[in-house]
């Protein structure tokens, strides 16, 4: 029942930017479950705002601070539990289970400026459920003590939490990244993830601090793990590598002569070069 403020900026270069305009839209007046179309005058400056609006609800998801998290009411705690107990197992389907997740601190991360320092922020991603942080700037040990909420969709998704270096206008600079299967949760439990590279294969520089808790109703957990996952609709587009390319060169260069050495191998049956040979290869 807030209102949605929008700004309009027009940007000469990465220095000076410029305002062109405001305006408001009242979430509470519009009607819920539709597209709206709405053409709104820009406050103070001249031109107009053409836009598509739609409200829909969307419980679970909500950023925080740690002196209100959702979990820490017990009253708040025993009613989200309620709505995942065995009674209400066929309650809304779709509707699996609840993801707390504390953002408390990084240690020790990676310097992506010249000053030897940071911009850190992060990046929480829950299927096509994406949150963040603020950015702490100057800082290579950043604080961040928020907590994100989550509807689970599918028990069995993978909770990716990836820092980045803030950097202006363009692309943030990747620092480091944690996976984390919902199963592999334990409630209350405040752990230390070292930070990995973008494949999780090689740690990367730095730790992460988070406390997670995860609540779900086994029924609709087990009907949800005999359909299909549900389709990423954001990709990221892999940027051109050296690594990648000259894997698949080899790759190619395998097939190939696997392939002429096969048939340097039939040839010479026929050419009955070795009579044995050729014998058993016909048989």
């Amino acid at each position: 029942k807030d209102m949605l403020d929008i700004e309009v900026w027009r940007k000469d270069n990465k220095k000076h930017e410029e305002l062109l305009g405001t305006c408001h839209v009242d979430i509470a007046a519009l009607p819920a479950k539709q597209t709206n179309c709405l053409e709104l005058p820009l406050e103070k400056h001249p031109g107009s705002l053409l836009m598509l609006i739609a409200v829909s609800p969307c419980s679970g998801v909500s950023i925080s601070d740690l002196c209100v998290c959702p979990l820490g009411d017990p009253s708040e705690r025993q009613q989200i539990a309620q709505r995942y107990c065995i009674k209400n197992s066929f309650r809304d389907m779709k509707d699996i289970g609840f993801l707390q997740v504390k953002v408390l601190k990084a240690v020790d991360l990676m310097a992506a400026d010249f000053s030897g320092k940071s911009d850190p922020f992060c990046v929480l991603e829950l299927g096509n459920d994406m949150l963040q942080t603020h950015t702490v700037y100057k800082n290579l040990n950043p604080e961040w003590n928020k907590v994100f909420t989550f509807p689970i969709k599918d028990i069995h998704d993978v909770l990716e939490v990836t820092v980045f270096d803030e950097d202006g206008d363009k692309p943030p600079d990747f620092l480091g990244k944690v996976a984390i299967p919902l199963l592999s949760i334990r409630n209350g439990k405040q752990s230390c993830y070292t930070l990995k590279n973008k494949d999780l294969e090689r740690a990367s520089k730095g730790v992460i601090y988070l406390e997670l808790d995860v609540l779900f109703n086994p029924i609709k957990a087990s009907i949800r793990t005999f359909k299909p996952r549900e389709k990423r609709f954001t990709e990221e587009n892999r940027k051109f590598s050296k690594k990648i390319l000259s894997r698949n060169v080899d790759r190619v260069k395998k097939i190939t002569m696997a392939i002429w050495n096969t048939i340097q191998f039939l040839w010479s049956c026929f050419l009955w070069e070795s009579t044995v040979k050729s014998l058993t290869a016909f048989v």
